[in-house]
């Protein structure tokens, strides 16, 4: 039976991912806490994976920068069903970089995610973990990780969330998105960068609101 997760309560977990156990509504729901080569990540109780993005200069080089494969070395997940022969999905390498150490440290772990959110590099992740795992999942602010258009399994589980004023969420361009994209269109476009999720909070409560946007996912 797949998860449901109310859309508003996710958006303001994504924001407090970025205190993590400095956060205070959020430190009692935390069961384990990843924090590894420039990722952090939280396992929360009732086997939600809640992954933040960028915060450091290190996640950009690492990360959101490594779109092709850099000095001579391929990311792939162990996991047979993300493997290119497997699942005919090519990847952003940072993007699968990135969520590797995730997996990595669930393996270790010993543990499942029923549902999956992230924000921004963490909301590339969740894309390709949704694939991974056949959980759904909620990206906010999400980037283009898959590099062929094509549909692929369990993308009809995957939410992407993104500001139609917020540039970060078509890069890169020739890159493309899974799962259903929700374009949210503002009725004020944010002065400045818009692409942090105190802005993605308030168009969600608008679009919310009008009924744009359902109040679960899945819906």
């Amino acid at each position: 039976m797949l998860h449901r997760y109310d859309i508003a309560l996710a958006a303001k977990m994504a924001e407090a991912s970025y205190q993590g156990h400095d956060n205070r509504s959020l430190q009692p729901s935390i069961v384990r806490r990843l924090d590894e080569d420039d990722v952090q990540a939280y396992f929360l109780k009732g086997n939600i994976l809640l992954i933040p993005g960028s915060n450091s200069i290190a996640d950009y080089v690492k990360y959101n920068l490594r779109i092709f494969n850099i000095g001579g070395k391929k990311y792939q997940l162990n996991d047979e069903t993300i493997e290119k022969g497997h699942s005919g999905t090519a990847w952003h390498q940072g993007f699968l970089a990135h969520a590797k150490v995730i997996f990595d440290w669930l393996k270790r772990e010993d543990v499942r995610p029923d549902y999956i959110i992230g924000h921004s590099l963490g909301a590339a992740a969740t894309q390709i973990l949704v694939r991974t795992y056949g959980v759904p999942g909620i990206g906010f602010a999400a980037p283009r990780p898959q590099r062929h258009k094509r549909k692929i399994k369990h993308a009809e589980l995957c939410l992407c969330i993104n500001r139609d004023d917020d540039m970060i969420c078509d890069l890169p361009s020739t890159f493309h998105h899974m799962g259903k994209v929700h374009r949210a269109r503002a009725k004020r476009s944010a002065f400045g960068p818009d692409h942090s999720m105190k802005h993605y909070k308030k168009v969600i409560d608008e679009q919310l609101a009008d009924g744009r946007l359902k109040a679960h996912w899945p819906s």
